[in-house]
């Protein structure tokens, strides 16, 4: 039995992880479960796996967990779960965890801190924050070949590129092409983006997320993230990362070979089929995490280019690749900052990529050599970030 860490339990990639853990208790325990405001959930989490550690990032949260537990405000422990509390006793725990592996499912940046204290324990990491790689790529790959760590991806589209690599020669790669569903504004005229709600970018035509990702497929800045991502993952030149539209999101991402070939992974749209291949990652896989693709039912797979008018953040991805290390930081803090604020109804949708832009403008040029200089970064693009959203709706 493996034990495993999940932290971004409440998710919908630690939910997802929680059902593959339920469908094959056999095979699986939980150690350490890690939320970070969804105390609740959490709470159900702790009293149907027991896990050795539970962890909450919000204080506030930490003591409601607490109340509904029926813990005293003064005990840190719920029957056999310790119970920990904030960014560093959690980076603790996940390194005194027993878990061989650790599903790191936290959105955004605050799970970039998880991810290596993980590695830094020399567990196996199933990586579904892909801001880790974004922001610290070259700091996490580091860290990982220093303790000898498998980093496994979890995103679909990286775990289908990961997947066809196997037995694939280097030499033999030409490029990687990732898929895009394209979103729920695929087809929307142009002219209708500027009254795009939050109701209306929430809802994905094929995949069910939480509400950051899903404002990222809207714009398509989570393609943008990936191919950051892949150009770490996969040691690869942003000219070797090709995107292509998908609409039916059945084929996850491909693989270009010198010869010709194109090698794809395809599956029905489910991720718990990307969770369970890393979860048993390097050996065998697990039977029935997922209803299996029936082609007849798909009847038509479709690709399109990517549109750069209506989704430019691919091209700025790349942008960024070229430029000064810090630029990925850049992109993705104040990324992750509009997304909030069009949430929050505070600018409307094309605001999103113009706070981009001109953040990017404006610190595109900065580099970091450590993770303080990183946080630095973030930190300087994020209060910047929040200046300039809370003032405007134009």
């Amino acid at each position: 039995m493996k034990p495993i860490a999940l932290v971004g339990s409440t998710g919908s990639i630690g939910v997802s992880t929680l059902d593959v853990v339920r469908a094959h208790r056999e095979r699986f325990s939980v150690d350490l479960l890690v939320a970070g405001t969804q105390w609740r959930a959490l709470a159900e989490q702790i009293r149907e796996f027991r896990p050795a550690i539970a962890g909450l990032s919000d204080p506030v949260g930490y003591r409601e967990l607490k109340r509904e537990l029926k813990v005293s405000t003064v005990d840190a422990r719920w029957e056999e779960t310790a119970l920990v509390c904030g960014e560093d006793e959690i980076a603790s725990a996940i390194k005194e965890s027993q878990a061989k592996v650790v599903v790191a499912a936290v959105v955004g940046m605050a799970g970039l801190s998880s991810v290596l204290a993980a590695l830094e324990s020399h567990k196996d990491v199933a990586l579904a924050n892909k801001e880790s790689l974004v922001a610290g790529g070259a700091l996490v790959l580091e860290k990982a070949r220093a303790c000898g760590a498998h980093l496994v991806p979890v995103d679909s589209e990286h775990s289908a590129i990961f997947q066809v690599l196997q037995g694939v020669h280097r030499e033999e790669l030409a490029s990687v092409i990732l898929t895009a569903s394209g979103g729920p504004f695929r087809t929307t005229p142009l002219s209708e983006f500027a009254a795009i709600t939050p109701q209306q970018a929430l809802k994905h035509p094929k995949w069910s997320m939480g509400a950051k990702i899903s404002i990222d497929s809207a714009t398509m800045m989570n393609k943008a993230l990936e191919v950051i991502e892949a150009r770490w993952l996969f040691d690869l030149d942003p000219e070797k990362i090709e995107v292509v539209v998908h609409p039916q999101s059945i084929v996850h991402s491909m693989v270009r070979l010198c010869d010709g070939t194109v090698l794809a992974q395809l599956s029905v749209p489910d991720m718990k089929g990307p969770i369970g291949y890393a979860l048993t990652y390097p050996g065998p896989r697990l039977g029935g995490v997922m209803r299996s693709l029936d082609l007849p039912e798909v009847r038509e797979l479709t690709f399109e280019p990517v549109d750069q008018r209506r989704f430019p953040a691919v091209s700025r991805a790349r942008e960024c690749l070229r430029g000064a290390k810090g630029a990925p930081v850049v992109l993705n803090a104040a990324n992750e900052v509009a997304v909030e604020a069009f949430l929050g109804g505070r600018i409307p949708f094309l605001q999103i990529m113009s706070v981009v832009d001109e953040a990017l403008g404006q610190y595109g040029g900065e580099s970091y050599e450590t993770l303080d200089e990183l946080k630095g970064i973030c930190s300087t693009v994020t209060e910047w970030a929040r200046h300039r959203t809370q003032s405007v709706r134009e």
